[in-house]
């Protein structure tokens, strides 16, 4: 039975359709290749010895979710299992936002961490480069309150935690400006405190050649494949690698189709011919 060409397209719209819908219900969990630039950005966290606080600061809005913040999930359940206390601050409005999201999903499987002990999120502050220089002279000026207003000197995990020289590593999840390049030119450059962090893939080309010899960043995370590779060095499933699971099932299927198709052009040229 010969099909028109728009059951044809219905076919194998459909088709994709379920290819792409099932791993996000029933994670495959397939694993790629891990670049350095995501090893490097793994060792700094695991590297760091325990009870030590970091930042983790959410540089970007809704619009880039999808690619940053599995990354955000990833970092924060990372410096969860090497006993890490986690700062959440943005440079971004929404990024308050977002880091909420995120701890709440990583604290669902983290019952025992507790706000203010843990972690904090101590909100957005405009003014970019300017407030990571502030923050380099005195955290508790920049922020006196965290987002719950609680007073910073009434959070207990930030008693000896007065300026950027006491955070053990800090990382900018960054969709533009101001993000990560900011935190490497000040923190990184200005106080010597170790600065990684992740991007969109099609930002990320403009970050590697920072990953140099001087580390002026320690690894980066670009885009939604790196989030997935980070996943798997800690032994995560999560939607960055359920994503990429349904990502690596559409091109087969697409590559598939464009084959059948060749061929169902092939054999009615040569039908034609004879």
């Amino acid at each position: 039975m010969k099909l028109s060409p728009v059951a044809e397209r219905r076919i194998i719209f459909t088709v994709l359709l379920f290819a792409v819908a099932l791993p996000l219900v029933f994670p495959i969990g397939w694993t790629t290749e891990i670049s350095e630039y995501t090893r490097i950005a793994y060792r700094l966290i695991e590297e760091t010895d325990e009870n030590k606080v970091v930042i983790i600061s959410f540089d970007y809005d809704p619009s880039t979710m999808t690619e940053l913040q599995p990354m955000a999930e990833a970092m924060i359940e990372h410096a969860f299992k090497k006993n890490q206390r986690v700062i959440a601050t943005a440079l971004w409005p929404m990024g308050v936002q977002m880091a909420e999201q995120a701890f709440d999903k990583v604290c669902s499987h983290y019952p025992d961490k507790e706000r203010g002990v843990d972690y904090t999120n101590l909100g957005y502050k405009v003014g970019g480069m300017v407030t990571i220089q502030a923050m380099g002279r005195s955290l508790s000026d920049v922020y006196p309150v965290d987002n719950q207003n609680t007073p910073y000197e009434e959070i207990p995990m930030l008693q000896n935690v007065r300026r950027l020289r006491d955070i053990a590593w800090i990382s900018s999840l960054s969709s533009g400006v101001p993000g990560l390049k900011e935190w490497m030119m000040v923190a990184r450059d200005s106080y010597q405190v170790p600065v990684t962090g992740g991007c969109t893939a099609i930002s990320a080309p403009g970050f590697f050649p920072y990953v140099n010899e001087q580390r002026q960043l320690h690894g980066l995370l670009g885009g939604l494949k790196a989030a997935s590779e980070y996943e798997s060095l800690i032994g995560r499933l999560g939607s960055a690698t359920t994503k990429m699971d349904a990502q690596s099932i559409a091109h087969l299927l697409i590559l598939i189709f464009i084959a059948i198709g060749n061929i169902k052009a092939w054999h009615g040229k040569k039908g034609r011919q004879q």
